[in-house]
This record gives C-alpha cells, sequence and structure tokens, in this order.
C-alpha cells in the first residue's frame, strides 16, 4: 500500500461526487498503516525489554566478566546493558518506529477529520452556489473606467480639503 500524503490531502472541487465515494477508502488506508506503525512500536518495546532480560542475565551469571565486579549493584547492571551494542540498536528502531508512528497519526487525523471537514465545507459552498459562474458576463473595460473614475472622484475630493 502506497500513501502520498500530499497527492491524498488534495481535494478535486470539480469532483466533489468522486472525491466524497473516495474519503472513507482514505481514511481507512491510513488508518490501516497508522495500526502497522502502532504494531512496530509494540514489537520494539518488547524487543528492548526482552534483550534488557537477556543482557541483565548475562551480567548476573558473569558480573565480573560483564561489571567487573563480584557483586554489582542495580546502577551497574543498568550501565551494562544501556551501553550494549545490542540494546542501542534495539532503541534506535524503536524511535524510528515512534516517529513514524507520530507522522502516521498526523496523517490519519488529517486525512479523516481535517479533510472530510473541509469535503463537508465544500459541499455546502457547492449546494449554495458558491462556485456557479457569473449569470450575465462583465464587461471588464467598463468595470475597469468605472473604477478609475471613483479613485479619480476620491483623489479630486482629498485634493480640494488640503488646499
Amino acid at each position: 500500500m502506497t500513501l502520498d500524503y500530499q497527492r491524498d490531502i488534495q481535494i478535486d472541487d470539480t469532483a466533489l461526487d468522486v472525491e466524497w465515494l473516495d474519503q472513507a477508502s482514505l481514511a481507512m488506508r491510513y488508518s490501516i498503516h497508522w495500526a502497522r506503525c502502532k504494531r512496530r512500536v509494540t514489537e520494539a518495546e518488547e524487543k528492548i525489554k526482552i534483550i534488557r532480560a537477556e543482557l541483565i542475565a548475562e551480567a548476573n551469571a558473569d558480573p565480573v566478566g560483564c561489571c567487573n565486579k563480584d557483586k554489582p549493584n542495580a546502577a551497574d547492571i543498568e550501565a551494562f546493558y544501556r551501553n550494549s551494542k545490542r540494546h542501542k540498536q534495539a532503541k534506535e528502531v524503536w524511535v524510528q518506529a515512534q516517529y513514524d508512528l507520530d507522522m502516521a497519526e498526523v496523517a490519519k487525523n488529517e486525512i479523516s477529520f481535517t479533510r472530510k471537514a473541509a469535503l463537508e465545507n465544500l459541499v455546502k459552498l457547492h449546494a449554495q452556489q458558491y462556485f456557479a459562474g457569473p449569470k450575465v458576463p462583465r464587461d471588464l473595460n467598463w468595470e475597469r473606467r468605472k473604477r478609475e473614475e471613483r479613485v479619480d472622484a476620491r483623489v479630486a475630493t482629498h485634493l480640494k480639503r488640503t488646499r
């Protein structure tokens, strides 16, 4: 499943009916992506716990080899497993998975709520004929002349007041 947030967030206001038909499946695709990211975070957290337990067991089995002490305390064991390459790699995987989850949640919410609200508002505007063109074509030359006349009149009034 390929997601392209920049493309998916766009709304074609000339095809609101098609956009509405696609909204639910689009929201579901982003929700599935979010759920998969959530599962990866949970798996990464469990992997960290397993590695930590294995390293603690290793430190307890060979305290001198791991902590350079016959009887390491909790801080020594924690320092041992936190400095372990395996633990650091597992933490990096978790950090990336958490970032992916955060981004997926933002995208899911924007598609599910913000895009949906935008669609609802566009449909309301369409129903009010907001997008309807003018009923009588405008003469732009006439409009321009009238605007210039109004501006000239304001300038003339201002000049009379300052004299």
